[in-house]
């Protein structure tokens, strides 16, 4: 990510870039040990399937943030615990999820940023359904593979790789 935005919170970096930067409406809760994280976006959409996710969890992270848009779903919960770990070891900075996670109370025990619409302690499907590295939009923010987000308490704001 650019020094530009390092040491910018979400406000700062609304401020600085204007309309260059989206601000996401939807109201994500923070479920990771860390609210405040950064990193260029990987994006990854499916309704209700994690496993591809299981694998991307697995590569370096190098401080990179995930993006995951299971369409807003409350079925099933596209991240645990377990995976949220493994994604922290791997130098993931934090995931963003338009769905649900499950495990709330181990995952603000782990150094990671996670972000998420609600809890359902039900599983996701293990078909291998999704896509990964395509724009995904909700909240009002266009989420492209290789630009650039910062979430905090206030919310998650994305600043195109081209205005960086």
């Amino acid at each position: 990510m650019s020094t530009s935005l390092d040491h910018l919170s979400t406000s700062d970096v609304i401020d600085e870039f204007g309309d260059a930067a989206q601000s996401c409406d939807l109201q994500l809760r923070d479920f990771g040990g860390k609210t405040r994280f950064r990193g260029t976006i990987v994006t990854f959409r499916s309704p209700a399937d994690n496993v591809i996710l299981k694998t991307i969890v697995t590569e370096p992270g190098e401080g990179r943030v995930i993006i995951v848009d299971a369409g807003g779903s409350l079925r099933g919960a596209m991240l645990g615990d377990n995976m949220a770990e493994v994604a922290g070891a791997n130098g993931w900075s934090g995931l963003i999820i338009n769905g649900v996670v499950r495990d709330s109370v181990a995952l603000g025990r782990l150094p990671i940023g996670v972000k998420a619409v609600g809890t359902n302690p039900r599983r996701s499907l293990k078909n291998g359904d999704g896509e990964r590295d395509i724009d995904v939009a909700f909240g009002g923010v266009v989420f492209r593979t290789g630009d650039h987000l910062v979430a905090d308490e206030d919310g998650v704001v994305v600043v195109a790789a081209t205005n960086n």
